[in-house]
């Protein structure tokens, strides 16, 4: 009986202390808890910073000269070197003059208007896909964009492997509207646009923030969100996921914005485009 008793009592006192600490460790947890911040801790990619267009080398490693595909495009401008200026700052300065009427010929682009200006357009080298692996992304900038009639500077992405799709996050077609578009559809003859507009008085002199941010929704769709100056402007679904994408900034005259006689402000002066801050980032997958 004296054996039992004691491994009784043994038992007992284990328990004892068993409860003891499982309350303890409990206590310390909630204790604990009240100073724990949950954070995202997956760091973004940055392939673009403010930092791009602070000297020639920086701007070299970042960037090409022209559209992807060459010097013209839609409108009546046709790209130049010595039109893309560096300034101090990190400002990238985009200028637009009037040929004066010279016979240029016509642009290789639809719908093949006469040149009738020099100007510059820029586009990065790498290109920016929405997928699995990089779900999130975002690309910004700060802009002072020309609204004059017949100028038609645009800050956006476009297919690299076909058109559609689009996304035109800074479009000012000779006014003071600035045009947010997103395009889709299954080819050139068949398309879809999406346009939010937003008036900008004072876009050619102040600087705005133009941006949009892309996330992964599944194999087909991207949630595409547009802002000006932080504030949201317009929120769709597209199917954007694993398309490679191009992002230009240029300079176009004409075209769309308007077409001009000689007595025209664009003809009697030069025509500026400023940037700054041009940023590109990608947020990995987390299970990466």
């Amino acid at each position: 009986m004296l054996s039992i008793k004691v491994l009784f009592i043994s038992l007992s006192s284990l328990v004892s202390v068993s409860i003891v600490t499982e309350t303890s460790v409990k206590s310390n947890i909630k204790i604990n808890q009240k100073n724990i911040k949950f954070t995202d801790t997956i760091k973004p990619i940055v392939y673009l910073d403010s930092t791009s267009f602070k000297d020639d080398k920086t701007f070299k490693d970042n960037w090409n000269m022209f559209y992807p595909w060459g010097t013209d495009h839609n409108g009546t401008a046709s790209m130049f070197p010595e039109n893309v200026k560096l300034k101090t700052g990190g400002i990238l300065e985009i200028t637009a003059d009037w040929n004066k009427g010279k016979d240029e010929g016509k642009s290789t682009s639809d719908p093949h208007l006469p040149i009738a200006f020099h100007s510059g357009a820029i586009h990065l080298k790498r290109q920016i896909t929405v997928s699995q692996q990089l779900p999130n992304w975002e690309i910004s900038g700060d802009f002072q964009a020309p609204t004059l009639f017949g100028s038609w500077p645009a800050f956006w992405i476009t297919g690299a492997k076909s058109w559609p799709p689009e996304i035109d996050m800074l479009e000012f077609k000779g006014n003071t509207f600035c045009w947010q578009n997103t395009v889709t559809g299954k080819d050139w003859r068949n398309t879809i646009w999406t346009t939010e507009k937003t008036n900008l008085p004072d876009a050619a002199l102040v600087w705005h923030n133009y941006k949009v941010t892309l996330e992964y929704i599944d194999e087909a769709n991207s949630k595409v969100k547009m802002y000006i100056d932080g504030i949201l402007k317009s929120e769709e679904i597209k199917d954007y996921t694993n398309k490679p994408f191009w992002l230009i900034m240029n300079l176009q005259m004409e075209g769309a914005s308007g077409q001009t006689d000689d007595t025209a402000i664009i003809k009697k002066q030069s025509t500026k485009f400023r940037a700054k801050n041009v940023y590109v980032a990608a947020k990995p997958n987390k299970c990466n």
